[in-house]
Formats: C-alpha cells, sequence, structure tokens
C-alpha cells in the first residue's frame, strides 16, 4: 500500500469483515481504512486498560495493525466479526510487548513503518477514542440477551473454547457458536464509530 487514504472506504463500511480483510489482503487501501476505522477504538480501549500508558497503548494499537495488514490474507472465517481475532492479535502483541520490557515493532519494520512521535493533543484523541470504544462495546454486550451476552464474554473476551462454554452454558458447541455470532452481528450493527475529534 502506498500510504495514502483512500475516500471509498466510505464505500466499503458496509462490507463484512471477512470481505474487508480479503480485500486488505489484495493491497485495498480503502478496505484497510474502513477496517481500522471499524476495530481501533476496540483496540484502543484494550491496549489502554491494559497498559494504562497512552504511548505504549499507541504503540501496541499500531503495531495490532501492522500484523492484521500483514496477515489479512490468513484470516479464516469464524465468526461474522473478526473482533475476536483481532482481540487475539492484540493480546499477543501485548503479552510480547510485556514479556520483552518493550512495545514490539516487528510488524511494522516488516512494512517499513517509520516511528511516529506523538503529541498530547494526539494523546488526548487517542483516549477519547478508546473512551467510545470501550464504554460503548461494554454497554453493547450488556443489552444483549442474557444467553448471548455470556457467549461472546466467554469467547471473546475470556477466550474460553467452545466445549467448555457448551459445558457451562449446557447447550451444543453449535449453539454457542451461533449464540456468539448472533451477538456479535447485534453489536456490530449498533457500534457507531467515533466522529472526528
Amino acid at each position: 500500500m502506498d500510504g495514502r487514504v483512500d475516500a471509498s472506504a466510505r464505500n466499503r463500511q458496509d462490507w463484512s469483515d471477512a470481505a474487508l480483510l480479503a480485500a486488505i489482503a489484495s493491497r485495498d487501501g480503502a478496505a484497510f481504512t474502513a477496517f481500522y476505522r471499524r476495530h481501533v477504538p476496540m483496540v484502543l480501549a484494550y491496549v489502554l486498560r491494559e497498559t494504562r500508558d497512552r504511548e505504549a497503548a499507541a504503540d501496541l494499537a499500531a503495531e495490532v495493525f501492522a500484523a492484521i495488514l500483514l496477515s489479512a490474507g490468513r484470516y479464516a472465517e469464524q465468526h461474522e466479526s473478526a473482533a475476536p481475532w483481532v482481540i487475539a492479535i492484540a493480546r499477543n502483541k501485548l503479552q510480547t510487548s510485556l514479556h520483552h520490557g518493550r512495545v514490539e515493532a516487528k510488524a511494522r519494520r516488516r512494512l517499513g513503518f517509520e516511528a511516529v512521535t506523538l503529541e498530547d493533543e494526539d494523546l488526548d484523541r487517542l483516549e477519547r477514542i478508546a473512551a467510545v470504544g470501550g464504554g460503548q462495546l461494554v454497554e453493547l454486550l450488556e443489552s444483549l440477551p442474557r444467553n448471548e451476552r455470556a457467549a461472546v464474554r466467554s469467547r471473546v473476551l475470556d477466550e474460553r473454547p467452545d466445549d467448555e462454554i457448551a459445558g457451562e452454558l449446557r447447550c451444543s458447541e453449535m449453539v454457542v457458536r451461533k449464540r456468539v455470532n448472533r451477538g456479535l452481528a447485534r453489536m456490530r450493527e449498533q457500534f457507531r464509530e467515533p466522529g472526528p475529534a
């Protein structure tokens, strides 16, 4: 990708996550922009909550999306939303950074991305986006029907396997997957992207 932001990202905002990732793998910059806008509030909310450090959260989010650029072609759709996959990447990047005592920049280096120095206003905007993503996602999760909420929380946030969740919820693994898919679809439908700060 040449780094330019394609205004046609608006034309892709209704695409599924799987369609966006397939287009990203084909080097579609507008698809990446749409995917980034859809998922960055959630990623920032997660990494900021875990690190409590705005600069580290910004670096981690950049590394997460660089990794997504590199691995989009390997995405295997399991749910309507790619949120569990994105959070798994964020969790892996966070764990690697904690293990090494610094935020890893491996994916960004492979893409040739230069480090960016963030000003206080950039970090303030990051916090606003994270607040929208974190607060809204918690609110949306809580608005789900009880069975869907339990399935989404267990599968996406706690990364528990379907068989374990099925045992706890006293249903089949297929029912667990359906509840997760329905819950994520409801959340995605209601999720609003943050406006310009």
